[in-house]
């Protein structure tokens, strides 16, 4: 069965209805720069409403002490997703002994180059690589060429994300074959601010698929 997560959530009653939807994952954005950023007391709250979903942490290029507040805090996952190297990745997981995710933005074949220099990650999160003038690295709710996948030998787990709905999520795992996926945008009914439905029905389209 696909394992899905939805990021984004600052509200502790759709951090709720994720989890009992059936969530894996739980992902809360430390990055200012996001229309889904929450600040770090805020998370410490909502940390309180993920259930038996497993909470993330998306840190973008964190320092030393960000990392430790953020451990520190209770997060067992920490999803990287500036342009950390992969000897950074390797210190923030040996420093914290955290699960450490490396997110990689990908528009063509080339690109999983890159990705595969991240084999110290416990999980790669492969993404839509931002628009040239974007002033964040994620959350654009735009997807990729899924065939640029085809025949890639993955070098450990990973998960689908960019652009990902309820509408297009299972032809997104069929076509990837993608063992997990992730959402932000695609069930948000504006911009930075979830939906109960879409959260269902992306979940039960994932899972089903």
């Amino acid at each position: 069965m696909t394992q899905v997560k939805i990021c984004g959530l600052t509200d502790p009653d759709l951090v709720r209805h994720a989890a009992q939807a059936g969530a894996d994952w739980i992902g809360f954005v430390f990055a200012e720069a996001s229309p889904r950023h929450v600040t770090e007391a805020a998370a410490a709250s909502l940390l309180m409403h993920v259930g038996s979903a497993r909470p993330v942490a998306l840190l973008v290029d964190p320092d030393d002490a960000q990392i430790d507040r953020i451990v520190t805090l209770g997060f067992p996952v920490l999803q990287l997703h500036g342009s950390e190297t992969p000897e950074r990745v390797a210190a923030i997981k040996a420093r914290t002994g955290a699960e450490t995710w490396k997110a990689v933005g990908i528009a063509a074949a080339a690109d999983l180059a890159r990705a595969e220099a991240y084999t110290m990650a416990d999980r790669l999160l492969i993404d839509a690589k931002p628009p040239k003038d974007a002033d964040r690295t994620g959350g654009h709710g735009l997807p990729f060429d899924w065939n640029v996948l085809k025949g890639w030998q993955v070098p450990g787990p990973w998960i689908l994300a960019g652009g990902l709905t309820p509408e297009n999520v299972a032809d997104a795992v069929r076509l990837t074959g993608a063992k997990a996926v992730d959402v932000s945008s695609g069930v948000e009914r504006i911009r930075g601010l979830k939906d109960r439905r879409l959260i269902t029905a992306f979940i039960d389209a994932a899972k089903n698929s």
